[in-house]
């Protein structure tokens, strides 16, 4: 039996948790011993996994790094993505710090409009939520995993983080709409170039790209390398293209069949029964596949509190129809 187990994650349809009882370092160690079991764990609970009581990271990011290289060949470093310096840990470069502490200036997401749902539920269903994504996906290759790691939570009802089962939203689709989607391309765009449905609906000028900050093709439907699974593999307005996009070969703009489809799509993958609300607490470390779930922040009152959150990004195994590119973000 494996060390590495998973028990049913509360309070979602899927994802995983397990308790490191012992402690952030012996569950590394015991993780690294059995080398495929965490993303074994992880492939089982669709893409979602939160290790709870790893604290012990605060003090020892290296450990962050050892369980980073368990879920890919490659923990990308931000320097190397040109990541703003003062979101970067400052000697670990493959760790970014989503956090309002100074020098880092990443500043929540607006509150929805309204706050909260008719029944007082949180919202979390597009458009009424916004800033739903999956991680860079304006790149190409796109990354695999991500971890999530919590160094100062927010107070408790602010500040979650939502997931979005694509594999289930897949299913759930129709048959006939499987088969529209099934060949589907998107156009991803990287933001705050003047690409995103905001920018073009207000009339903005969007920005001279450089060759490594292109607007980038991806299957709507990603078959998952490992299971085989079919996932819905989208963004909402803000990282997709609303110029030449969002989808080849439908009319393109804010109001083209193009961007009705991904109003609908992304509805549908946004229902309650296909998302997981999680409330953050010191030492929480969260697993995700970007290639299977798309996810969302929500606000907190940053002129009260302080939030600090480390991520790192692994990449390796994209799937064989992105086999031998290179880095688009490196392209000269």
């Amino acid at each position: 039996m494996s060390a590495i187990e998973a028990t049913a994650l509360p309070g979602a349809t899927f994802g995983g948790l397990i308790h490191a009882k012992d402690g952030a370092a012996a569950l590394t160690a015991a993780a690294e011993t059995e080398k495929r079991a965490l993303l074994a764990c992880l492939d089982k609970c669709e893409g979602v996994l939160l290790l709870r009581g790893m604290d012990g990271i605060t003090d020892a990011p290296e450990l962050l790094l050892r369980l980073s290289r368990l879920c890919g060949s490659e923990v990308e470093s931000y320097h190397e993505t040109r990541m703003a310096r003062q979101n970067v840990h400052p000697e670990v470069p493959q760790i970014f710090m989503v956090s309002n502490i100074p020098p880092a200036d990443r500043a929540p997401p607006p509150q929805p409009d309204p706050v909260r749902n008719a029944d007082g539920s949180l919202p979390t269903r597009f458009p009424h939520r916004r800033g739903w994504h999956t991680d860079q996906s304006y790149r190409r290759p796109p990354p695999d995993v991500s971890l999530f790691y919590c160094v100062i939570p927010a107070p408790e009802d602010q500040a979650q983080t939502l997931y979005a089962n694509g594999i289930a939203a897949y299913t759930g689709l129709s048959d006939e709409m499987k088969v529209v989607v099934d060949s589907l391309v998107g156009i991803h765009a990287k933001p705050g170039v003047g690409r995103g449905e905001v920018a073009v609906r207000a009339g903005q000028t969007p920005n001279e790209l450089g060759p490594g900050d292109l607007p980038q093709r991806q299957p709507v439907v990603r078959v998952h390398p490992a299971t085989g699974a079919k996932a819905l593999y989208l963004c909402e307005a803000g990282q997709m293209d609303w110029i030449d996009g969002p989808f080849v070969g439908m009319e393109p703009g804010p109001d083209g069949d193009g961007a009705k489809l991904l109003y609908e799509l992304m509805s549908h993958y946004t229902c309650p029964e296909f998302v997981y609300a999680h409330e953050w607490q010191a030492g929480d470390l969260v697993i995700y596949d970007n290639r299977t779930s798309i996810h969302a922040a929500t606000w907190f009152d940053a002129g009260k509190h302080q939030r600090l959150m480390w991520r790192t990004t692994v990449s390796g195994n994209p799937g064989p129809e992105y086999a031998g590119e290179s880095k688009s973000w490196l392209a000269a």
